[in-house]
């Protein structure tokens, strides 16, 4: 089964009340599909800070990092896990 090592920064780490964790997932594992594990394992504080009430979709404002790479240039939510890799969720970042 490939691990995958997620980091926390900002709100969600406060959420998680971790740094880092490795997981276990199943072969074919897509980037929604760890999301909905990481909802489930961390419950609705997580789910409501992810995705959007209305449309059940991840917010479009935080950035999904895999190995350093927005999953915008890669494949999306449908972006498989594959063994060894990071992943991050990224808030925005405010400044001036």
């Amino acid at each position: 089964m490939p691990k995958v090592t997620v980091k926390h920064f900002a709100t969600i780490r406060e959420i998680v009340g971790k740094k880092e964790e490795t997981l276990e997932v199943e072969e074919g594992t897509t980037l929604a599909d760890l999301l909905h594990v990481l909802s489930k394992m961390y419950g609705q504080q997580f789910a409501d800070y992810v995705y959007d009430k209305k449309t059940g979709a991840p917010k479009e404002y935080l950035q999904f990092l895999i190995n350093g790479r927005s999953t915008k240039s890669l494949d999306g939510f449908k972006t498989k896990i594959i063994d060894g890799c990071q992943f991050a969720i990224i808030p925005p970042v405010g400044g001036g």
